[in-house]
């Protein structure tokens, strides 16, 4: 008796498999880089009922990674899977809002935590950087509260357009003017690709502003301290903040660049150009979460303690 399915529901290629197998490593492995992070500043929190703003920063970005890896991981099963699914009202619109909200709020929470790195510990005599260096743990909270409000507005922006272009397509069916109804099409992709562009610029914007600032503060602290014949503490944490930010602003580079190529390439078909931008796109929360760790000393030396008892468990 032959299946009651039909054929083009499980017509999954070997591309598709294995894009989907990588996708679902990178995944994994992202979702459990980031839950380490929380559940070790949710422990700290539970003992001493309070976290600094430090902590606060990194459980928001390791939540919001973990729900955007997962968001990610369930539309890429579906739409190879399930691609037909995705077309039912109003799974793609909620899966897409969902989706831009995570994306923007964790881009924006990283973007958050070198701007607290650079005004934590750059030394700078403008009244203007001194006011948010005294405030800077009030500050976090308003921050966090803006990324939420600035990822929630441009993720129903999302739906709306997915909507609009959803009863567009419908109206494709109905007799009228072809033309008109693509060209209206065509002005709500450009509205959309333009907000999305403009959400991964000022993110980006904000790594490389907090980088070159931090760069030319330890330039300047360097320069006094060879000149005056003195040894300062605050070097060090120059130079460990420095390689921290250097690091994010090199995968933020490329993650920025891939993520201009999703919105060039979303409309072509290019899919080995896709697969390899997604599979960055998918390494990176994991990648940047595992650096995080290991330039925070109470994260490294947590993980450094559980992964020997990981190994004795496996033996």
């Amino acid at each position: 008796m032959e299946a009651c399915h039909s054929p083009e529901q499980f017509n999954v290629t070997s591309y598709a498999a294995t894009a989907v197998a990588i996708v679902t490593l990178e995944t994994f492995a992202g979702m459990w880089i980031n839950a380490f992070i929380v559940s070790v500043i949710c422990m700290a929190w539970f003992k001493r009922k309070t976290l600094n703003s430090n902590e606060k920063i990194l459980l928001a970005l390791g939540c919001s990674r973990s729900w955007f890896l997962c968001i990610s991981w369930v539309n890429s099963l579906l739409s190879v899977i399930y691609p037909k699914h995705l077309h039912v009202h109003p799974t793609l619109q909620l899966i897409l809002s969902i989706y831009t909200f995570l994306n923007y709020f964790s881009l924006w929470v990283s973007a958050c935590l070198c701007v607290f790195y650079c005004i934590k510990i750059a030394n700078f005599r403008n009244s203007f950087f001194m006011y948010l260096k005294v405030k800077i743990d009030r500050i976090v909270p308003c921050l966090l509260l803006g990324s939420v409000l600035l990822a929630l507005a441009i993720s129903v922006l999302a739906y709306d357009t997915a909507e609009k272009l959803h009863s567009k397509d419908r109206n494709f069916t109905c007799p009228g003017n072809f033309w008109e109804e693509s060209m209206k099409m065509e002005k709500h992709v450009i509205h959309i690709s333009f907000i999305t562009g403009f959400g991964y610029t000022a993110s980006f914007l904000a790594v490389i502003t907090s980088a070159l600032l931090l760069l030319f503060s330890l330039w300047r602290h360097k320069r006094n301290m060879q000149t005056n014949s003195m040894k300062d503490l605050s070097m060090d944490a120059h130079i460990k903040a420095m390689k921290s930010i250097l690091s994010f602003f090199i995968m933020y580079s490329i993650n920025f660049i891939c993520l201009i190529l999703t919105i060039i390439f979303s409309t072509k078909n290019e899919n080995v150009m896709m697969f390899l931008v997604f599979t960055y796109v998918y390494a990176f929360p994991g990648v940047h979460s595992l650096i995080l760790i290991f330039s925070n000393p109470k994260l490294e030396n947590t993980l450094l303690r559980i992964l020997p008892c990981r190994k004795l468990c496996m033996r």
